[in-house]
């Protein structure tokens, strides 16, 4: 499984998680399955967004809607530095 890993400083937690969850017809549309935001516990201007795909293709192309959005006027509200993002496999699923 496919799994679109970001991480980026924010300027305001609550301005980017406003504007994440205004995005949620593009997660859809895009084929996001499922999703995790994860902050830092010492740091609560950076957040982690796990977003699991079906094919490495749907998480190829969401990467690069989001790089356009990240370039846009839009994005500089919330975004508080450059975004890293990667595609990783998931080999291995455990729960305890």
């Amino acid at each position: 499984m496919p799994v679109l890993q970001i991480e980026h400083p924010v300027r305001d937690f609550e301005t980017w998680k406003a504007a994440f969850d205004r995005e949620a017809a593009r997660r859809d549309a895009g084929g996001v399955r499922r999703y995790q935001v994860y902050r830092p516990v010492d740091d609560a201007r950076f957040i982690g967004v796990d977003l699991e795909f079906d094919s490495r293709g749907e998480a190829e192309a969401f990467k690069l809607g989001l790089e356009d959005l990240w370039r846009s006027p839009q994005a500089a509200p919330a975004l508080g530095g450059t975004p890293r993002a990667r595609i990783v496999d998931v080999f291995e699923d455990r729960t305890y």
